[in-house]
């Protein structure tokens, strides 16, 4: 039969922490009367991970184990743990027990009423500041970029109706723009102010370093949106800025050579050649795009869309 909700838990070295969610979720949903699985994704652990996936599935058939041999990325978990969820709800969270399984009920009433995907907002926060600071940086740029206002975008606690799951090509670090991926599709995200644990087990797995990686995904998401069909309105866009400041440097150097006759070539001159040339390569660039794009698409869109009746 098919569950009303599916739980996806990526996993990376989490043996210890994933009996307790396990008992967690269990309590929750039974005292809610929701039918549910739980898809847990092992990320390539070295401590057990899987072995305890697999001793919780033979307790409960409802929860469902995923192994990677070699560490793949949350990303990846994810898309894995979403194309093999076959509920009405889905819902993510992480398996280090700082998400509360007791908000459950209220991500799928959200659901209900009228949300396509709800995403979790950790208000108060028990990280280090190693954590906190990167995350609120990487939420202001995000959010400016993206055109959408969500305080966390990479809470691991969302809810998600699952037509929005299955629309999702995740790869990279793009689970961190998984918000910004449904608004740009059409469905309507909204945010909900969840409980944020210390962590028991384990430590962290982000921080700075990660965060540079987060930028460039950003970087490859803006422009694979705005740019993909139409690569010229960027290049062509960067290729006249260039070449409007070499003609500028360049007009300005004629005419004082016609007024003073002083026709000396400088550093200054031969700038303005490169910007010229730079600014012709771009637009060439953005062209050579533009043809590639008519000989692999028949010009139509591929929208994701609904149907009634």
């Amino acid at each position: 039969m098919t569950p009303t909700l599916s739980i996806v838990i990526p996993a990376l070295n989490e043996a210890e922490s994933l009996p307790v969610l396990a008992k967690e979720i269990k309590d929750v949903c039974e005292r809610e009367g929701i039918d549910y699985e739980a898809i847990i994704i092992d990320d390539g652990s070295k401590d057990g991970t899987f072995a305890c996936i697999q001793a919780l599935s033979a307790e409960d058939a409802r929860i469902r184990g995923v192994q990677f041999r070699q560490n793949c990325g949350k990303a990846a978990a994810l898309s894995e743990g979403f194309a093999r969820a076959r509920g009405r709800f889905v819902i993510t969270m992480d398996a280090d027990l700082q998400d509360n399984p007791a908000e459950i009920p209220g991500l799928i009433k959200m659901l209900e009423d009228g949300a396509d995907l709800v995403s979790g907002w950790k208000k108060k926060r028990y990280d280090p500041l190693g954590k906190t600071l990167p995350s609120k940086f990487f939420n202001a740029i995000t959010g400016r970029v993206a055109g959408i206002k969500l305080h966390d975008f990479n809470c691991g606690l969302k809810g998600y109706k699952s037509e929005v799951v299955k629309s999702l090509d995740l790869y990279g670090e793009l689970h961190r723009y998984i918000p910004v991926l449904a608004h740009w599709n059409g469905f309507t995200v909204a945010e909900k102010i969840v409980e944020h644990r210390a962590r028991r087990f384990g430590k962290s797995k982000y921080g700075w370093a990660r965060l540079s990686n987060g930028m460039f995904d950003l970087v490859t998401l803006v422009f694979l949106h705005r740019y993909t069909s139409r690569p010229l309105h960027l290049f062509g866009f960067v290729g006249l800025l260039f070449s409007t400041i070499g003609f500028l440097i360049l007009a300005g150097f004629a005419v004082n050579w016609a007024v003073t006759g002083n026709g000396h070539v400088r550093p200054l001159m031969l700038a303005g050649v490169a910007f010229m040339i730079v600014g012709v390569q771009f637009v060439s660039v953005g062209l050579l795009g533009e043809m590639i794009n008519h000989r692999m698409s028949d010009g139509r869109a591929n929208p994701v869309s609904r149907t009634v009746g």
